[in-house]
């Protein structure tokens, strides 16, 4: 704040408390007329009772001037003034880093009982896997929805498919240093009805319906084209991030013609920011326990549905 903008507040402020006090003191005598009982009425009359001009009651204008004296009490102590600190030195910032210390410190105490064990461990530590659950509501449902499970071009977490690979460490480090995740347009390499014929070869590799005769013209196109990354057998790279193209898994939908044809045409590209910058290495260890936790419980649930299957 400069200096002339400073004082411009000051003066402001004095001047308008000076100018209060000046018109509740003059207000505040009697006139001979209110002493006579004769006082002036003030022209307003409603419901039949006319509005006399009397002076406010004692207690009122008391009242009043303690507002005063603790307007210039609090000025003194307290900023307010322009750059005038007040004699206590008080500011929000300070009382604002004390409120985070307190808080830090408290946090500090919670995940020094985390720290340093196994994420398999802490999978199974009901405590650990509630810390965890509202660091990912916090900081991950908006993309992953709170149940982890994800939407059309957002990972499902809880069903055992990682792009990376599902080990505890792999998944730590995917939250840790973000990913990003490419595939380019591939239209240009595959000419004619190349982009057809891997389509409906993508379909067969997962037993979705598609066309023989231009799945099977697209399989020599796929291997060499495609199996760079995602395997001759097309079961994917964890090393690339590079999609399962067997299993019934879609990131971006749900294997039909439409979408698969696009992905190969337009390419593909998603990133997951690096969270350790943001949340730091204990919310991240917590959050992914979490994980961990929620895809044992979902794999079990299938696991009991498949039993339980005529």
């Amino acid at each position: 704040m400069s200096s002339s903008w400073s004082w411009y507040i000051i003066i402001l402020t004095v001047v308008f408390t000076i100018a209060i006090t000046w018109l509740l003191l003059a207000n505040s005598r009697k006139t001979k007329a209110d002493e006579a009982g004769t006082a002036s009425d003030t022209g307003h009359v409603w419901d039949g009772i006319t509005e006399l001009d009397h002076p406010l009651p004692r207690w009122w204008f008391v009242l009043f001037l303690l507002t005063i004296l603790f307007t210039a009490l609090y000025l003194a102590l307290y900023p307010g003034m322009g750059t005038f600190d007040g004699k206590l030195g008080w500011t929000s910032v300070q009382e604002a880093n004390a409120e985070l210390d307190e808080t830090n410190a408290r946090l500090e105490t919670l995940y020094a009982g985390f720290r340093d064990r196994p994420l398999a461990e802490l999978a199974k530590d009901p405590n650990a896997t509630k810390v965890g659950r509202n660091v990912f509501a916090n900081n991950c449902a908006a993309c992953h929805g709170t149940d982890a499970r994800g939407a059309k071009g957002y990972p499902n977490l809880v069903d055992g498919d990682w792009l990376y690979g599902g080990e505890p460490d792999t998944v730590l480090a995917s939250v840790l240093n973000g990913r990003h995740g490419l595939m380019p347009p591939m239209v240009a390499t595959l000419p004619g009805n190349g982009v057809d014929e891997v389509s409906h070869y993508v379909l067969s590799l997962s037993g979705i319906d598609h066309d023989a005769r231009l799945a099977g013209e697209g399989k020599a196109k796929f291997e060499a084209v495609c199996a760079a990354c995602h395997g001759v057998d097309g079961k994917g790279m964890h090393a690339l991030g590079a999609p399962d193209l067997t299993d019934d898994v879609w990131l971006h939908g749900q294997g039909n013609l439409a979408a698969i044809r696009d992905a190969i045409t337009y390419g593909r590209s998603g990133e997951m920011p690096a969270w350790e910058p943001i949340i730091g290495m204990d919310r991240s260890r917590l959050a992914v326990a979490w994980l961990l936790a929620q895809g044992a419980a979902n794999a079990e649930s299938e696991s009991t549905a498949a039993g339980n299957a005529p």
